[in-house]
C-alpha cells in the first residue's frame, strides 16, 4: 500500500520555501510533512499534504517542477527503539532505503509515521506485510485533515 507523495524541485535562494508554503496555504493546503535536501543551487523539497493532486496543480501553476512519487507510509510506536524495531526489520529483508523522514501527527491509531521511499517498491511492501510491517494507505491522509 502506498501513499502519495510531491517531490518539488526549488531554486535554493532566500525566501523561496516561504513562497511556496505561503501559496499552498493561501489555497487551503495544510502540509503534514515535509522533507528538504539542498545543494549549492536547488533543493528538492517532499510533501505529504492535504490534498495532493491540488497541490501539484498549484505548483506547477507557479512555475515550480512537480513530481508524483508513491511512497511507503508505516506507523511506529512514539518511542525510544521504534524506529530501529522498523529498520532492522528492513534490514532483515534486504530492503535499501532511498531516503525517508518521519513525523509525528494528531492521529488517533497512529503515535508517529514514516515515509521511506525504498527500492523496489512493490516488492518491498510485499516483504514489509509479510514480515508484519503494515503499511498504511491514503486513507491515513484523510484522517490527518479531519
Amino acid at each position: 500500500m502506498f501513499i502519495k507523495q510531491l517531490s518539488v524541485f526549488v531554486e535554493n535562494k532566500a525566501g523561496r520555501l516561504a513562497q511556496i508554503t505561503e501559496e499552498l496555504a493561501a489555497n487551503g493546503i495544510n502540509i503534514h510533512a515535509l522533507s528538504i535536501a539542498d545543494t549549492t543551487d536547488f533543493g528538492v523539497l517532499r510533501l505529504i499534504t492535504s490534498d495532493q493532486a491540488k497541490a501539484e496543480k498549484i505548483l506547477k501553476d507557479n512555475g515550480l517542477a512537480v513530481k508524483m512519487t508513491d511512497v511507503v507510509a508505516v506507523a511506529l510506536e512514539h518511542k525510544p527503539g521504534g524506529l530501529t524495531s522498523v529498520l532492522k526489520k528492513l534490514e532483515g529483508l534486504n530492503v535499501s532505503i532511498e531516503y525517508m523522514y518521519a513525523f509525528t501527527g494528531r492521529s488517533a491509531k497512529y503515535d508517529a509515521l514514516v515515509i521511506f521511499k525504498l527500492s523496489d517498491q512493490d516488492a518491498a511492501a510485499k516483504k514489509l506485510g509479510s514480515a508484519g510491517i503494515v503499511t498504511l494507505g491514503e486513507d491515513v491522509i484523510k484522517e490527518l485533515n479531519a
